[in-house]
């Protein structure tokens, strides 16, 4: 039936397989670069939990910092995300 359609997917017509290839690339290299961080973050309060204690700034000890760190992070990327795959041809302009 016409105008039943509920699906968010593009149809099948408007997929570009080119452009699907990058933007699952771009996904796996910027959660390659978060997954970097965190290691380090988890590896540190794993076999160095005393560095965690040092006060960075205003009171703030690098656990919380480095931890706000991530979650700013994580943001910072999805919205590059975002932006590279609006762009036409596949994130190539």
């Amino acid at each position: 039936m016409a105008g039943f359609q509920h699906s968010h997917s593009p149809t099948e017509e408007a997929r570009d397989p080119v452009a699907e290839r990058f933007n699952a690339r771009l996904g796996l290299l910027l959660f390659v670069i978060y997954l970097a961080g965190y290691a380090a973050y988890v590896l540190i309060n794993t076999f160095r939990p005393t560095t965690m204690e040092v006060v960075v700034f205003s009171g703030i000890n690098l656990a919380v910092a480095s931890g706000m760190a991530l979650i700013v992070g994580a943001l910072v990327l999805a919205l590059l995300y975002a932006a590279l795959c609006r762009l036409p041809n596949g994130g190539r302009a």
